[in-house]
């Protein structure tokens, strides 16, 4: 009965740290946003508190390092849309509120999201990591050249990918659909890059979200969808991917057709 009483409270204790460093971490990167007024400092926080990833030998970092990298693009996300909410013109108490939606947001993340293991929520992982990811990506690039934008966008599709085709017992394709998928957000970022769309929020209109975020996730979505429905059945079948289909077309079609009347080039 000690023993387990003090296995109890060693768990107790693990897990009360493990809580208290990621809101901690949270907390920091918001601060030094902040405080420094550059993202730069928040991407080496980021950076540092993944120190685990090479806390082993050489030839085991590129597999921690690939990953790492779905939550690695979540957090660099998040600390670069609290520092374009911190640039912005807003008044102060609409900053705040913003950012302790992002803290709040990311502290969800990092407790409550990140360490399932459940397919369910391996998909929402790699989903968030899209959208969050193209969102900072073409937030930030409006000057950068187009190689670095498909390059950045390939990455994120890359590894996002790659997060949820590791969750199958299917290594032998794994590979091959993340490489490909990254490809095909390659030639979609290049074509949004010089079709550069965006959508203001309705109550924040001085914050905008790229389209290329919307279509990039709801595609992935259906593609996901499609190649979760192959693996079960050896086949595609329409009752698994009909109402993701549906959704999917419905959204571009709104958005490719109606709302490109309102979208505000980035």
């Amino acid at each position: 009965m000690e023993f387990l009483k003090l296995v109890r409270k060693r768990s107790f204790l693990s897990e009360l740290t493990y809580t208290a460093l990621n809101i901690g971490l949270a907390v920091a990167v918001l601060l030094v946003v902040l405080y420094t007024e550059s993202v730069w400092f928040a991407i080496v926080l980021v950076m540092l508190s993944k120190w685990r990833v090479f806390a082993v030998r050489p030839r085991f970092w590129w597999a921690n390092v690939r990953s790492n990298m779905v939550d690695f693009i979540v957090s660099v996300s998040i600390a670069l849309h609290m520092y374009t909410v911190n640039a912005t013109s807003l008044n102060e108490s609409s900053k705040l509120l913003l950012l302790a939606g992002l803290l709040l947001g990311y502290i969800g993340w990092l407790l409550f999201i990140k360490p399932r293991s459940k397919r369910v929520y391996v998909a929402l992982q790699a989903g968030l990591a899209t959208f969050l990811g193209m969102g900072a990506l073409f937030t930030v690039s409006f000057n950068w050249p187009v190689s670095a934008v498909v390059i950045g966008a390939w990455a994120i599709a890359y590894s996002s990918a790659r997060h949820i085709l590791s969750s199958y017992d299917d290594e032998m394709h794994t590979l091959f659909l993340g490489l490909a998928w990254g490809v095909f957000a390659s030639e979609v970022s290049w074509l949004s890059y010089h079709w550069a769309i965006a959508y203001p929020l309705p109550i924040v209109p001085h914050l905008m979200v790229p389209q290329v975020a919307i279509i990039m996730t709801l595609v992935s979505f259906l593609a996901y969808k499609t190649y979760d429905s192959f693996y079960h059945h050896a086949k595609i079948r329409m009752n698994d991917i009909l109402m993701p289909l549906l959704f999917t077309l419905s959204v571009l079609i709104v958005l490719l057709l109606i709302f490109n009347r309102v979208g505000t080039a980035i």
